[in-house]
């Protein structure tokens, strides 16, 4: 009992002390350098993943971690955070622009060239980091300096920082220059070119990497790699953050909650879009969202509706699709082009939308014009034969049903009548 006791004692101890994320083998500790991938525009949810991640390595003891870089750009003050991070890291942290075919624009310069130490594959990209206008449009000259240089004093922070081409640095966002990496790395915009991961591990082995806590040696050469998968979680959030996917999303919402209450009781629908607008409106909190394109989206839906109670010719349902367009076109404010809701989306969404609504205003109209079939108001105009003499009393049988009857002229038994209207049980008829 003594000896399970402290058999017991022992393994807590051992459970109580801190992790190393380091492996040995033959009795050789070789370190670990976690690894993973970023392909997709930089926004809150691509920040917020980066950082834990980092975190996270130097938690569990790794020795580095290499983020796979290959984006199109991204939100300022999301490129903010990351750079932030990889100013001030916790553990050697290596940018690669990688596999060959990536690259690394706009935003994605100043993440790269902010690493401890940059790395580009043969056949990749960098630069084009010149800031374009809010929502695409075009800004006053002013305004368009004052943004410019306050990117080129960033960049040109981060380049000295890292001690590499500030100069360089400075004509990407000017001029909008790129450069594949061969060229990069003679310009001394990047630190090392690596046909892979393992070929970068060992080229950068023995280079001093400055951290927060000090200056660091790395010892790279024969590091076992961890490749570090996203949770399910990010890949939610990273997925529908992607403005074209949030746009979708909002629109098949809004009109899941239309069919639903034009059609109470058919459920699916309702769920459906009830789940899609809670997706979308999540998505929108990481997204520059401008919300008169969200007003606009909602306005045109509305008009869409009017347009079963108004008689416009189809001018409401004009007004919507344009509404729509406009709206769609101004929903996400952004500098990149990465994170604005494409063309190539918004044309067949807007396309579906109108086609949907048209088809949905046309049976609604149609229903609405279509002679009563059930109760009084059915009755009015049907044809039947009077069972007895009529005037102002008497019976008659139209629809198979016998109603009792009066008439403002006498109608004989057996003869033809019509119905004119009805009060209650009794019918007002005619003689045809």
């Amino acid at each position: 009992m003594k000896k399970r006791i402290g058999t017991a004692f022992i393994l807590a101890i051992i459970l109580m002390l801190p992790v190393s994320n380091k492996i040995s083998f033959c009795g050789e500790e070789r370190n670990v350098f976690d690894i993973i991938k970023v392909d997709a525009a930089i926004t809150p949810a691509v920040s917020n993943y980066i950082v834990k991640a980092i975190a996270r390595s130097h938690d569990e003891g790794s020795s580095g971690i290499v983020i796979l870089l290959d984006t199109p750009g991204g939100l300022d003050l999301a490129m903010r955070d990351i750079v932030k991070e990889l100013l001030n890291p916790p553990l050697p942290v290596i940018v690669f622009v990688y596999p060959s075919g990536a690259r690394s624009a706009s935003a994605g310069v100043m993440i790269t060239m902010s690493a401890p130490i940059a790395a580009m594959a043969p056949g990749t990209n960098i630069g084009a980091a010149h800031p374009v206008a809010i929502g695409g449009g075009k800004m006053d000259e002013t305004m368009a300096s004052k943004v410019e240089n306050d990117a080129v004093a960033y960049i040109r922070g981060i380049a000295q920082q890292r001690m590499r081409n500030a100069d360089w640095a400075e004509k990407a966002v000017r001029e909008s220059v790129s450069i594949p990496a061969t060229e990069a790395l003679n310009l001394n915009v990047i630190d090392v070119i690596a046909s892979d991961i393992k070929d970068l591990l060992i080229k950068v082995d023995g280079t001093t990497v400055r951290l927060s806590s000090g200056d660091i040696v790395l010892n790279s050469k024969n590091a076992a790699i961890n490749t570090v998968q996203m949770g399910f979680r990010d890949r939610i959030l990273v997925a529908i953050s992607n403005p074209n996917i949030a746009y979708l999303l909002m629109m098949i919402g809004l009109a899941g909650l239309y069919f639903e209450f034009a059609n109470p009781g058919a459920i699916l629908p309702g769920v459906v879009g009830g789940i899609s607008l809670v997706l979308a409106f999540f998505a929108m909190q990481t997204l520059p969202v401008n919300y008169a394109g969200i007003v606009l989206i909602i306005f045109g839906i509305i008009l869409f509706i009017a347009e079963i109670k108004i008689i416009s010719h189809g001018m409401l349902s004009v007004a919507g699709v344009i509404s729509l367009v406009l709206g769609s076109v101004m929903l996400f404010e952004s500098s990149s082009p990465a994170i604005r809701v494409s063309f190539g989306v918004i044309i067949p969404t807007i396309g579906f939308m109108a086609f949907f609504f048209a088809m949905v205003v046309t049976l609604a109209v149609k229903a609405q014009r279509e002679k009563p079939v059930t109760g009084i108001e059915g009755m009015i105009g049907r044809e039947g034969v009077a069972i007895t003499d009529v005037q102002q009393d008497g019976k008659v049988l139209v629809r198979g049903e016998y109603w009792n009857a009066s008439s403002r002229d006498f109608i004989g038994e057996g003869q033809p009548v019509r119905v004119l209207d009805g009060k209650g049980l009794k019918l007002e008829v005619e003689k045809i």
